[in-house]
């Protein structure tokens, strides 16, 4: 008796794509991130370590610290 050729097994489900870290809660608050104008990428790197970390506050302080500094900047900025 002949045998058949295997065919390749191909997933009825799609491959997720890999994004960055960051991306996915970027996507859903973009115009939060936009809000920030300039401190946008020290809340990005806040996000960042907070996935790296397991969510683990204590170990970001320094990002937390640069973007509250940002902000308390931005605040007095706008007051001038």
């Amino acid at each position: 008796m002949a045998e058949l050729p295997k065919q390749a097994y191909t997933s009825p489900f799609p491959t997720p794509r890999q994004q960055p870290l960051h991306q996915s809660d970027a996507d859903e608050d973009d115009d939060n991130v936009k809000q920030l104008k300039q401190c946008s990428s020290l809340y990005l790197s806040l996000q960042d370590c907070l996935v790296n970390s397991n969510r683990n506050w204590k170990s970001c302080q320094k990002e937390i610290q640069a973007l509250k500094a940002c902000n308390e900047r931005m605040k007095n900025d706008k007051g001038k």
